[in-house]
């Protein structure tokens, strides 16, 4: 079992690899520090594997896919995930990892928003949407991160071995977050410094399809980790349409005594029931999900004591 491990998912970063593999071992001489290719078409395997890093290869691709076998693959007390495209300065990562090893934060986030992103960034969008993505996040979940879409964290070996990896692409940082502030695990925002890529080498992420992917993402653990809160809405949203038609009709009745519109009388009482159901559904969504959380505590005890095991036995 490895004390610290590095996790370095690459694809296509020949121009910047050896610089954070470089930045890596001066920041943490004692980690081990591991490479995972996704189908690079360049030199960065070579390059990092030149410059002692563990080459290991994932071959369905996205991101999502790459930390999946990381996490199943690495035993570690401390996992140091960042990109390989040289854009957060590695120096932070001592600090990071204090804070898992010492205060047994279960994430640490590298916060850039709170420090350089909006002025080293150069794409208007991706700041958009980074504060459209926290917003949302914290007003939905109820928490406060700083950061959702970094890709600088440092981990657990609880939180490694218990995230359910389930998103394939960029939207994996979103879920990780997720996860963490359902599960009330432990969370600590942490400020680094950002810099932009530098010129040549290029960002992956699609503004505009990777956005919506994140923006469907949250919806969707919102509703698997919130059921009760997203029913509710669909719920409220299904009786306001049906009393919008309803009313009239109801007036009219009042008025006349006649009922005239009865097809748009008979769907205001199906919207109606539908609005009931989901109401019923996400009530019994929510004790669903209570026994789950019943059932993760009990895998994190286990877990506890696997990780002593292997901390022996290495």
């Amino acid at each position: 079992m490895d004390k610290i491990a590095v996790l370095i998912p690459c694809y296509n970063e020949e121009q910047t690899i050896e610089k954070v593999i470089k930045d890596s071992k001066a920041a943490l001489p004692d980690a081990v520090i591991y490479v995972y290719d996704n189908n690079s078409t360049d030199r960065t395997s070579e390059i990092a594997k030149a410059n002692g890093a563990v080459v290991r290869h994932e071959y369905v691709q996205g991101k999502g896919n790459v930390i999946r076998r990381m996490f199943r693959e690495i035993d570690a007390e401390c996992y140091v995930m960042v990109d390989g495209d040289d854009t957060y300065p590695m120096d932070a990562a001592p600090g990071m990892c204090s804070l898992v090893l010492e205060k047994n934060a279960d994430m640490v986030v590298g916060d850039r928003l709170s420090s350089t992103y909006f002025t080293e960034n150069k794409r208007p969008f991706h700041n958009f949407g980074n504060s459209l993505v926290r917003g949302s996040i914290n007003r939905l979940f109820d928490c406060d991160i700083r950061d959702v879409m970094t890709g600088f964290r440092a981990f657990s070996y609880e939180f490694a071995k218990t995230f359910p990896v389930l998103s394939t692409g960029f939207e994996i940082e979103t879920e990780m977050t997720i996860h963490a502030v359902n599960n009330h695990m432990q969370i600590e925002n942490y400020i680094i410094e950002f810099r932009d890529r530098p010129a040549g080498s290029e960002s992956k992420l699609n503004t505009y399809s990777d956005g919506m992917r994140v923006l469907m993402t949250i919806a969707r653990l919102y509703r698997d980790y919130k059921p009760m809160g997203f029913f509710s809405i669909v719920s409220l949203i299904l009786a306001v349409i049906s009393l919008v038609f309803f009313i009239p009709i109801f007036a009219e009745y009042l008025e006349t005594g006649l009922v005239a519109k009865f097809p748009t009388l008979i769907v205001c009482g199906f919207v109606m029931l539908a609005a009931v159901l989901s109401l019923f559904a996400g009530m019994i969504l929510h004790n669903l999900t209570i026994n789950h959380r019943r059932e993760f505590e009990m895998r994190l005890i286990s877990l506890h004591s696997e990780k002593k095991r292997l901390m022996r036995n290495s």
